[in-house]
């Protein structure tokens, strides 16, 4: 069959899995219809019309294989993935970690697709699908009427949860006297602003913190905070100790005052490649607007913090894929629709960009009449996709880790991670040489 007799592929969402995928497509000749309703229909944490707009954090974790995230980009990579060659040309420091000038990031992947001549960008929410080939990628705030129809189309209700994300601060308003630049370990450049802490200072920050007054949610859904995201006001409830042994590890860390390692640390990342703007790690959070301003200012070195944007909370929504998707992420009560990204149950930028990928790869073998094409369990890419389709009663987001390879039987963590990550990348290598002959 021709490329031109091949069925446009209709992509619902353009965000890092949508975009991804209609990359994969287009860059293979098939024509796409990629539909993203922003900017006419917004939701709650999307700021501009740009494709792949990062809402969370400006960072894709780490680039070392020793890390599951970073094992995950090196499979990508391999693959040629747009979301990580854009994301490493619009780079910021951040030590070891994948951090991108968020708005350079997105503007680019906007013009790299828009001027595609086989990608057709329609600004418009996607409410039904017909009977052609469709690709789900409408992300965790998918609309209320296309919910509807994903529900009647699986036969399945939706899981949800709820997410939130950090504040962002004025770089002008940080009293630079105060911060220490560096890095943990003094590892790189010194990427990190840091607001170090002693006992007495943390201790009227956490009192304050777990008093402070939240946006209400129902008490049945409290259980409902994803564990990657808790808001830090969550994570300080569970004990004064939590945040320090969490987002304020004071771990690696050296307090030039007194040479000794400060009883906790607030970490602040770069938004941009300029540096106007930080974002407070892992402060994650549900606080209302004015108690963010109140509360956050008693971190030394934030006294007089001006808010470029305050953390919010949004809700989540996944579907049951275990029950609803086979292993290549297509519907199982409907074959012509797939489902890509952070709707399927994966959890993070990377991976949903990772699933958009896979869908591509996967639809262009069922276009040309070949049978879709597993990935191996050994790689990270591969066992994602595994934990996502495989039964299980009681099924939450999952991200990248060691933990849903294929064990090996090596004691020490560091040489056991070392050889699941090379592992890994072989087998994907082998895999894209074996794909590429069919």
């Amino acid at each position: 069959m021709y490329l031109s007799e091949l069925p446009t592929v209709h992509i619902a969402g353009g965000g890092l899995a949508g975009s991804e995928c209609a990359y994969q497509l287009a860059r293979r000749g098939i024509d796409v219809q990629l539909y993203e309703m922003r900017p006419n229909v917004q939701t709650d944490v999307h700021k501009t019309g740009y494709l792949a707009e990062l809402v969370c954090s400006n960072s894709l974790k780490s680039t070392s294989i020793d890390n599951a995230s970073g094992v995950l980009k090196e499979e990508m990579r391999i693959l040629d993935s747009l979301i990580l060659k854009v994301a490493d040309e619009t780079r910021v420091p951040a030590g070891t970690a994948l951090a991108v000038d968020r708005e350079r990031f997105a503007r680019k992947i906007t013009e790299i697709l828009e001027n595609n001549k086989h990608i057709q960008l329609i600004r418009k929410e996607v409410t039904t699908v017909d009977d052609g080939i469709w690709v789900i990628a409408t992300g965790p705030l998918t609309s209320a009427s296309l919910s509807e129809t994903i529900k009647k189309l699986t036969g399945a209700e939706h899981l949800y949860f709820f997410d939130a994300v950090s504040p962002i601060i004025y770089a002008e308003s940080i009293d630079m006297g105060k911060v220490m630049k560096g890095n943990r370990y003094q590892e790189g450049e010194g990427d990190y602003l840091n607001c170090l802490m002693n006992e007495e200072e943390y201790t009227h920050f956490w009192e304050e913190l777990i008093n402070a007054e939240c946006v209400p949610i129902k008490a049945f859904e409290t259980d409902l905070l994803f564990e990657r995201c808790k808001p830090i006001e969550e994570i300080a409830k569970t004990g004064k100790d939590a945040m320090r042994f969490g987002p304020l590890r004071p771990t690696g860390l050296i307090d030039p005052h007194t040479g000794k390692m400060p009883y906790a640390a607030v970490q602040l990342r770069a938004e941009n490649k300029a540096k106007t703007m930080y974002n407070m790690v892992g402060f994650q959070t549900r606080l209302k607007w004015g108690e963010q301003r109140r509360v956050f200012r008693l971190i030394p070195g934030l006294e007089s913090a001006s808010f470029a944007r305050y953390g919010v909370m949004h809700r989540n929504t996944f579907i049951n894929s275990p029950r609803c998707l086979d292993r290549f992420l297509r519907s199982r009560a409907a074959p012509n629709v797939w489902f890509a990204g952070q709707i399927t149950g994966v959890e993070g930028y990377v991976e949903s960009a990772a699933t958009g990928l896979y869908v591509a790869l996967n639809l262009i073998n069922v276009l040309e009449g070949k049978e879709p094409y597993p990935l191996p369990d050994e790689t990270m890419m591969g066992s994602l996709v595994r934990y996502i389709t495989t039964p299980n009663v009681s099924f939450q987001p999952m991200y990248a880790n060691f933990g849903i390879l294929p064990p090996v039987s090596v004691k020490n963590k560091w040489k056991r991670r070392h050889l699941l990550a090379t592992r890994a990348i072989e087998h994907m290598r082998k895999w894209k040489e074996e794909y590429l002959k069919r």
